[in-house]
């Protein structure tokens, strides 16, 4: 009999090192929102360039994710995630010290990287370190009840530390974290041999993918200020999904590709990221709105801002518990469906809110609905983008399943903001109070969400069913015949 890993001292701190990665990455896509009028003020910003304090790193996490995810596959996820942790701790310092905007955006942009490092290394990882079927269903539950968690603690963290210390500490919270990440990353972590020459990279894959995704991501965050049917946001758009289409030509062509789009044949993982896609693009952007909807309307300060949503925090870490037992009992398919849909009910409560609302009756109850099903959708969606994958293969899918939360809160920002925009702009046009006008665009847009959050739930019909067991891949995905031997 198998003994458990995650019944081992050595299991349970290798997945406590390898979630800490995770929250540390995902939280700070959210934990500077709060501080911006901080920063702005302090660094004199101007409006237009502030967005790229959050965009920045967006922009480099998703644009550098499938190439971290590989590389992370051919010369050693350890190797990877020290190199990705320490970008992140260095760009977070530098960040933290800076005294003009330039300095600061450029930060973030090297913080995106060094998590486009880490993020696909460290669950890959997870998913190779816990290989037994309850083992690796219980750790990937923990990670993706992680995921539901970090943004809402980034939104309270980001509150505390900018009203207490200073929105530097924002940044400077990073590199203490850094440090011990590496040290138990030594401690508990084997080394790798690396399996790939330099000389046989894929360099034209490379800069396809790493150019298309670059393009796509900062195309749909520029969206809603140029206009959807700007000529720059179609060349741009148009830009990018070339470059992809070039990617995928150059990579059935290559006898060594970046990506080998064999791993689609795994059954189920297109649809589980996609999935995630839509998911997440209704998720991130109830936050965006939630947010301008307590501080521009109900008058909140960014600690009762950040304050409001840790009863949802506390909701996910509960309901992520019981989704790793219902997937056992049940299946993933069901519990994406369920999750999804229930997601969709609270964003639709949400989108109801009214110009002099209050937080018990029109904020609380939809915010604890949307923690029960959120957790169902990520919790399961990415054990379902996992299961079946070769261990060789594991970075790219854990790359696949993160590029796909990137891109998809990308895309829902654009689209919901430009839903919002639009009413609101019309209504100021009839002289309706701002309030009015702000509260009934926020409306629109999380109505929206829950539109696409039913979307979603369709969509995961296709996904796998795992119920943990041990998987075998659900197609083998040859390597090259004329693979290179490992130095």
């Amino acid at each position: 009999m198998t003994t458990s890993s995650l019944a081992t001292r050595r299991g349970k701190l290798t997945l406590i090192l390898l979630c800490a990665v995770g929250f540390l990455d995902f939280v700070d896509a959210s934990i500077v929102n709060i501080a911006l009028p901080h920063i702005r003020r302090d660094l004199d910003f101007s409006v237009q360039g502030l967005q790229w304090v959050l965009s920045g790193y967006l922009i480099t996490y998703g644009g550098f994710m499938l190439l971290g995810g590989r590389v992370a596959d051919l010369l050693g996820r350890r190797r990877v995630l020290v190199t990705g942790t320490v970008l992140f701790g260095i760009s977070s310092l530098v960040g933290g010290f800076a005294g003009i905007p330039g300095v600061l955006v450029g930060a973030r942009l090297a913080q995106g990287l060094g998590a486009a490092l880490m993020m696909p290394a460290a669950l890959s990882l997870l998913t190779t370190s816990f290989s037994e079927g309850k083992d690796r269903q219980k750790a990937l539950g923990v990670w993706g009840g992680i995921a539901g968690l970090a943004s809402a603690i980034g939104v309270f963290l980001g509150g505390v530390l900018s009203e207490g210390p200073g929105w530097r500490w924002v940044l400077f919270v990073n590199p203490p974290v850094c440090v011990l990440i590496l040290v138990a990353v030594y401690l508990l972590i084997p080394g790798e041999r690396r399996d790939a020459r330099l000389a046989n990279f894929d360099i034209v894959g490379t800069v396809l993918v790493t150019g298309g995704m670059l393009l796509l991501v900062y195309s749909l965050i520029k969206a809603p200020d140029q206009g959807w049917g700007s000529g720059r946001t179609i060349g741009e758009l148009v830009g990018a999904f070339v470059l992809l289409a070039a990617f995928v030509i150059n990579e059935q062509r290559n006898r060594n590709p970046l990506v080998p789009m064999a791993i689609f044949r795994v059954r189920g993982i297109a649809a589980a990221d996609v999935t995630q896609l839509i998911g997440v693009g209704g998720f991130v952007t109830m936050f965006f709105f939630l947010t301008l909807y307590m501080q521009n309307v109900l008058g909140y300060s960014p600690l009762q801002t950040g304050s409001a949503y840790l009863p949802l925090c506390g909701g996910v870490g509960i309901a992520a518990g019981i989704v790793v037992q219902l997937i056992g009992r049940i299946g993933t398919r069901p519990v994406i469906i369920g999750g999804a849909l229930i997601t969709a009910g609270g964003l639709y409560y949400l989108s109801r809110i009214g110009a002099d609302g209050s937080y018990m009756t029109d904020l609380f109850p939809g915010l604890m609905i949307v923690s029960i099903g959120i957790a169902g959708v990520f919790v399961a969606t990415t054990t379902a983008a996992n299961a079946g994958v070769p261990a060789d293969k594991a970075g790219l899918a854990a790359a696949l399943v993160n590029a796909s939360q990137q891109v998809g809160g990308a895309l829902g920002l654009a689209i919901f903001s430009a839903i919002a925009t639009a009413r609101t702009n019309h209504l100021l046009g009839d002289r309706i109070p701002v309030p009015t006008a702000l509260t009934s665009g926020f409306h629109r847009a999380l109505l929206a969400a829950s539109i696409a959050l039913l979307a979603a739930a369709f969509i995961a019909v296709r996904t796998v069913n795992s119920r943990g067991e041990a998987e075998q891949a659900a197609a083998e995905i040859p390597a090259p015949a004329d693979a290179p031997a490992a130095l």
